[in-house]
């Protein structure tokens, strides 16, 4: 059996980020041979990444980035708040954030094999939750806005507008967190079904028929399309001045959403 050295030892475990114990057997498995220890170590990540693969995400980090009229946000999930913090998965979320900002998302799968090799080192599940990137056009603006100081809620909106007015949408939005940007968003068959238990409950049973409808469609209002979260954007109460809603609050500031993308690691 030919020796390890512990500068072989060091510079696997540099390269893969592994334990020291299971670098050294590699190494003794493959008679010292870096390379063939470095592949065993990263077939042995792929059977811990997949017995970790049904773990639960709740922590992470979402992050968000505008520069040259692109905006690209991505969310990357963890199991434990401390892995959220810690440096290799902070630069693997930098990695997707840059990858998707300069490829698109569908570039994310180009990651995988550095996604698996952090599992194994971690401990612990680690998925890309979400990728998108949206490109301004003419006369549009970007705004980005990740929710401190955890960074775990993430939104990016495209709108016409001032930069400030959209920054301001984007904060609503991560609070908010709306289902739809406006009532014709909403299936029909879903409006059907919520109005339908509304008719149904005791609070408007016990109302007069002629007015069932009307107090019906004051419910669906309230409590269906302005809910928070869930609902639909536009007919929210507007979180920096909640007696207007956000349709309102927009037209008043000449403001028109377009798109958006909200992405929160712990839902």
């Amino acid at each position: 059996m030919s020796t390890i050295t512990a500068s072989q030892v060091k510079e696997l475990r540099d390269a893969t980020g592994a334990g020291m114990m299971d670098c050294k057997r590699a190494l003794e498995e493959t008679g010292g041979d870096v390379a063939a220890a470095r592949t065993i170590l990263r077939q042995r990540g792929v059977a811990q990444a997949g017995k970790r693969a049904g773990r639960e995400t709740t922590e992470g980090k979402v992050g968000v980035r505008v520069e040259g009229g692109v905006g690209t946000i991505v969310a990357i999930g963890c199991e434990t708040e401390p892995v959220s913090n810690n440096e290799d998965f902070l630069a693997f979320g930098k990695r997707v954030l840059e990858t998707v900002e300069r490829d698109g998302p569908e570039a994310v799968g180009t990651l995988e094999e550095e996604r698996v090799e952090l599992v194994a080192k971690l401990g612990e599940n680690v998925i890309v939750r979400g990728a998108a990137s949206l490109e301004a056009g003419d006369g549009e603006t970007l705004a980005a806005y990740a929710h401190p100081p955890a960074n775990k809620i993430g939104v990016l909106v495209r709108a016409r507008g001032s930069e400030e007015t959209a920054r301001m949408l984007a904060m609503h939005i991560s609070f908010g967190a709306p289902s739809w940007t406006r009532r014709d968003d909403v299936p029909a068959e879903i409006v059907g079904a919520e109005r339908q238990i509304y008719l149904n409950s005791d609070e408007v049973q016990s109302k007069p028929e002629g007015a069932r409808e009307k107090i019906v469609d004051g419910m669906l209002g309230k409590r269906f399309f302005a809910a928070q979260p869930g609902g639909v954007l536009l007919d929210q109460p507007w979180i920096h001045e909640s007696s207007k809603s956000v349709g309102q609050s927009l037209t008043e500031a000449g403001a028109e959403v377009l798109e958006f993308v909200r992405f929160s690691v712990a839902e």
